[in-house]
This record gives C-alpha cells, sequence and structure tokens, in this order.
C-alpha cells in the first residue's frame, strides 16, 4: 500500500496538470476568437455604414469621371478579370490536381504538389511584376485585360490544383473498384466516376479562388492599369478598371466624392467576397450531408 500511495499521487498529480492546460488552452482559444470576432464585426460594420451611404443607382450606373462620378466601369472590369481569370486557371489547375491526386507517387506529382504549394507563398505583387516584364514589356501587350487575367489565373491556379487533389482523394476507394470490377478504364473511372463524385468539392475551390481574385489589387496595377471607361473589347492595349484600385487610389484623395467612391467599392468587394464565401460553405456543408 505504501508503494502505491505515491503513485497515485503522481497521477493525480498529471491529470491536475492536463485539466490546468486544457483550460489554460481552451481560455486562451475563446480570447482569440473573440477578439477576431469583434475586430471582424468593427470591420464589416465600418465597411457597411460607411459603403451603404455612399452606395447609390448612380455610382452602380454611370462611368468614373475623374475622382467622382460612379464605379459600373470598376464592376464591369472586375467581373472581366475575374472570369477570365478563372477561364484560364480551371483547366490546367483541375487537371494538375486530378493528376496530383490519382498518380500521387510519382515523380511528377510530386513537383506539381511542390511547386502548388510555393506558388500559394508567392507575394500577388511579385506576380504582377512579373506579368508587367513578361506580358506589358516583353510581349508589347501594355496595360490589359488579358496580362490581367492572366495575373489573377497564376494566383488562382494554386488553389484550384490543391483543392481538387483534396476532393479526389475524399472519394472512397470502393468507388474505384466497383467501376474496375464492372470494366471502366482508367480514363472512365478518373472522368465518370470520381470527378462527378468530387466535384461539388472542387467547384468550392474554384469559387474560393474567385474571391481572391475579386480582392486582389497588387498585380492588376502592373497589368491591368486602370481606364474611366468601359472596357472597349480588345484583350490587349487597352487598360480596364476594377474595383480594388478605386478603394486604394480614391481613399487617399482629399476630395469627399472621391472617398465616397472608396467606400462604394469596398462595400462591393466585401460583398462579392461575403456571398461567395456563404455560397462555397454552403456547397461543402452539402456534400458533407450528402456523405
Amino acid at each position: 500500500m505504501e508503494a502505491i500511495a505515491p503513485a497515485v499521487a503522481s497521477t493525480r498529480h498529471i491529470r491536475l496538470s492536463r485539466r490546468l492546460a486544457s483550460i489554460v488552452g481552451w481560455t486562451f482559444s475563446g480570447a482569440c476568437l473573440v477578439v477576431l470576432g469583434v475586430l471582424m464585426v468593427w470591420i464589416l460594420s465600418v465597411v457597411f455604414v460607411r459603403g451603404i451611404g455612399a452606395l447609390n443607382i448612380s455610382v452602380l450606373t454611370t462611368i468614373t469621371r475623374g475622382s467622382g462620378g460612379g464605379l459600373l466601369n470598376a464592376i464591369e472590369g472586375t467581373l472581366l478579370l475575374s472570369g477570365a481569370a478563372l477561364l484560364l486557371a480551371i483547366p490546367f489547375g483541375v487537371a494538375a490536381g486530378i493528376y496530383s491526386a490519382e498518380y500521387r507517387f510519382t515523380a511528377w506529382a510530386v513537383v506539381i504538389r511542390f511547386l502548388a504549394d510555393v506558388l500559394v507563398g508567392v507575394p500577388s505583387i511579385v506576380i504582377g511584376y512579373f506579368g508587367y516584364v513578361a506580358l506589358v514589356q516583353w510581349l508589347g501587350w501594355n496595360f490589359s485585360l488579358a496580362a490581367g487575367a492572366i495575373a489573377l489565373a497564376i494566383i488562382s491556379l494554386p488553389y484550384i490544383c490543391r483543392t481538387t487533389e483534396l476532393a479526389l482523394r475524399q472519394v472512397s476507394n470502393d468507388l474505384r473498384d466497383a467501376a474496375y470490377s464492372l470494366g471502366a478504364n482508367e480514363r472512365r473511372v478518373i472522368f465518370g466516376v470520381c470527378l462527378p463524385a468530387a466535384l461539388p468539392s472542387i467547384l468550392t475551390g474554384v469559387l474560393l479562388a474567385l474571391a481572391v481574385s475579386v480582392g486582389e489589387t497588387a498585380p492588376l496595377l502592373y497589368t491591368a492599369g486602370w481606364s474611366n471607361f468601359m472596357w472597349d473589347g480588345h484583350l490587349t492595349h487597352s487598360p480596364v478598371g476594377y474595383l480594388t484600385y478605386a478603394i486604394w487610389t480614391f481613399i487617399n484623395e482629399p476630395f469627399a466624392s472621391a472617398n465616397a467612391l472608396a467606400y462604394a467599392a469596398a462595400l462591393l468587394v466585401t460583398g462579392f467576397v461575403l456571398i461567395i464565401n456563404i455560397f462555397a460553405r454552403f456547397l461543402l456543408e452539402r456534400r458533407r450531408i450528402q456523405r
């Protein structure tokens, strides 16, 4: 009995230490969550209050004139740039994700995975500078929709690639085995069984990449430039407007009209990103329920 008593006391001490560590950890995590929640609500409230006061029909239906006017050209440019970037990034990103998931142990899959992880960490302004040197100057496209869309596509590519890979890895191997047992070849298994099963998660990654591209400014400063007019239909040699430029530029202007445009643009960008993220979360939750 005398030998057992120290062991019991030691066990109680370990349990007490773990409980105290758990309490401290959960308290710290809860405090961080509260701080982040307060900051998020404060940022959204400032953007909403100031943006809703500056947003009106004229802002949505007229183009920018100097430091005033509206944001129709910027809204159009944002939609064109983000849409074109997705059209460029989706085929390459999904293809790279499929290869990384289905042939994950090959050397090329390791290289693709490594490059995607590295590309996520590259600052967007570096990609913008690359676009300026390679597209604007070397190819002679000047500031244009094509240059801006390619820069945004490079930024979106790793998100789509990694999301596609993770989505395909979550597909049950039983589905693959069942398809092979019925005589399906490898191509039919991938495109007829695995890809449809992973499609909601892949679409979620595409939407998140879209949200990232909508909020980018630095790469577009070097590639898309800025225009007070609507897009003239030319892919090159024709700059376009976009909402983040209005935020970055007009907020520093000493004119109330320019500041109002910045607040309105901030509200529109925030609204776009929130809607995209909510829809992506909805798809993820729906996918989880179906599984």
